[in-house]
């Protein structure tokens, strides 16, 4: 049994209409809801072997926030792929990690996220932002995993609930 986090990053800043999408920072809000979602993670004993995330600015800034609050101490793998990513680019990234890999966090965007949690477990869910949905699949190596996978959503985590 494999533990997925698919994440979305925390809320974004709109204020520079010049700043081009990819650049687009936290805002307030974002900044406090990213490390309240890693000290969930933490608190959860969710701690992941590996993190995934898109390289946009917003989804790094929370990336780091959570790592800041989980203790997770091993590189970050950004990809470009996952940047406004669609469901293959995320499954793309998981089939290739390493069988001795059980927990992944994914740090990404909608609306490629919440598609991949659809088609893993059957259910439609919002992720809005900073939100975290929890599953287990049902498979031993990533190389299985495949959009027949019937995984369990466990839980979905979003910001406003933990207040």
């Amino acid at each position: 049994m494999k533990t997925l986090l698919l994440m979305r990053h925390a809320k974004s800043s709109w204020k520079d209409n010049d700043l081009p999408d990819f650049d687009r920072p936290l805002n307030k809000r974002g900044e406090k809801d990213a490390p309240r979602m890693g000290k969930l993670i933490k608190k959860e004993k969710l701690v992941p072997d590996i993190i995934l995330s898109s390289p946009a600015v917003r989804a790094k800034e929370t990336t780091l926030a959570v790592i800041d609050k989980v203790g997770y101490e091993d590189d970050v793998q950004y990809l470009d792929s996952l940047y406004l990513g669609e469901p293959e680019n995320y499954f793309k990234a998981l089939l290739a990690l390493s069988d001795d890999i059980d927990h992944v966090l994914v740090v990404g965007h909608n609306p490629g996220l919440e598609t991949v949690l659809q088609i893993l477990s059957g259910k439609v869910e919002s992720l809005p932002t900073g939100a975290i949905a929890y599953l287990q699949v049902p498979i031993r190596t990533w190389k299985a995993l495949s959009t027949e996978i019937d995984a369990h959503l466990v839980k979905i985590w979003r910001p406003k609930d933990l207040k």
